[in-house]
């Protein structure tokens, strides 16, 4: 069977290989850390799901809904995103989708055309150049400054007549790094003198540390945000990575555009995910504000940890999200090992699972996760330092 050209070009999610391996070493009675894997460690708080269990026990979770999302829900996100970050769109500008990697998806599918381009500041999510090509399009890295800044003159220089689309994510997976209201205002008013789009991946908004503060694109003015996309969810904020549910917000024309596609990509999110939704937007908050504050404190803990490692270097800590993003290049040198060897040492020597930064667009690093409990996290980066001593042109035997 000949498959498709498109298909062909696709790689797989380096993080769902990870997830993979490491599940696979876990069944083998291996006492595996997983670092690798972007998802919070707790449960989905009592109050969410008692909601799901409620709707399928009355019926309400049978059936099929709007393709893209119940009123109620809209309306739930509309009221939610208002209050926390001053966005105000109508329920025609919101559309609700089977996770937000779809959200992403059905987005590029609405907007991209064969040719067109999207510059991704590096480093960037592993997903968003396999679906932009998905789209028939063409991914362009846009790389940082000396001190590891996105600049408006730095995408300038990468753009070119075929750019359609810019992609922001803040608080940004793989490094956790927030922009400033006034970096966002620049990109935004070059954004929309270039005719730009911007779609701004959202979706670690609500999970920021030690004081800093989250701006959305959407709140930035009515110029710039006739230009954005915004891209969210509930997987990250409330711990609910398994009950898909991503939105989409913006234009109401494109939004309509969204739902179409929606409805024959996939029909109308889980019934029950989204009555889920709906109690997480009115009565999650105080749960997770509970879990914020838990990955705060592992983020204080284990920060200086990780930076003792020998041949480690981060430069600043994490604002937000839950990952961290150091430079091993001097790790490497000291141990004589390529980055895949080194992430497959870990894993198959140390028994730690952590993502290669190839795959984010930036060799040299690794990407560790801190959603793990902080005894999993102490005992996991102690294990790193120990292979890197134990590896080291000074350790070897």
């Amino acid at each position: 069977m000949k498959l498709s050209r498109r298909i062909q070009d696709i790689q797989p999610s380096a993080t769902m290989k990870t997830l993979g391996l490491a599940k696979q070493l876990q069944a083998e009675g291996v006492d595996m850390i997983n670092m690798g894997i972007g998802e919070p460690d707790f449960t989905t708080p009592e109050v969410i799901e008692t909601a799901a269990i409620t709707a399928i026990k009355t019926g309400k979770a049978s059936f099929y809904t709007p393709a893209s999302g119940l009123k109620e829900l809209k309306q739930a996100i509309s009221d939610h995103f208002a209050d926390a970050f001053h966005l105000n769109y109508d329920l025609d500008q919101i559309a609700v989708t089977t996770g937000a990697k779809m959200a992403l998806y059905a987005t590029f599918q609405a907007i991209l055309d064969p040719g067109d381009e999207v510059l991704l500041p590096e480093p960037y999510w592993v997903s968003y150049a396999e679906q932009i090509k998905l789209a028939g399009a063409k991914p362009v890295a846009a790389p940082l400054d000396a001190n590891g800044r996105l600049t408006v003159d730095l995408l300038a220089a990468k753009a070119t007549d075929q750019t359609k689309a810019i992609i922001l994510n803040s608080p940004q997976n793989p490094t956790g790094e927030i922009y400033s209201r006034d970096e966002l205002i620049a990109f935004g008013n070059w954004a929309v003198h270039q005719g730009i789009v911007i779609i701004s991946d959202e979706i670690y908004g609500e999970l920021v540390y030690n004081g800093q503060t989250f701006h959305s694109m959407g709140a930035l003015g009515e110029q710039i945000k006739a230009q954005t996309i915004i891209i969210n969810g509930v997987s990250k904020t409330y711990s609910m990575t398994g009950w898909r549910i991503g939105i989409v917000m913006g234009d109401a024309q494109m939004i309509k555009a969204i739902s179409a596609f929606v409805s024959h990509a996939t029909g109308n999110p889980a019934a029950v995910s989204q009555y889920a939704s709906i109690e997480a937007f009115r009565s999650g908050a105080t749960a997770a504000e509970k879990m914020r504050k838990e990955f705060e404190t592992r983020l204080n803990t284990i920060y200086p940890k990780l930076v003792a490692i020998p041949g480690f270097r981060l430069t600043k800590k994490p604002e937000g999200a839950f990952y961290l993003f150091p430079n091993i290049e001097e790790a490497l040198a000291l141990t004589q090992l390529s980055s895949t060897e080194f992430v497959s040492g870990l894993l198959t020597e140390a028994h730690v699972a952590v993502v290669d930064g190839i795959v984010f667009g930036v060799p040299g690093h690794i990407r560790l996760s801190y959603a793990l409990s902080l005894e999993q996290l102490e005992t996991g980066v102690e294990r790193i330092k120990n292979f890197v001593i134990k590896n080291s042109s000074g350790g070897k035997n």
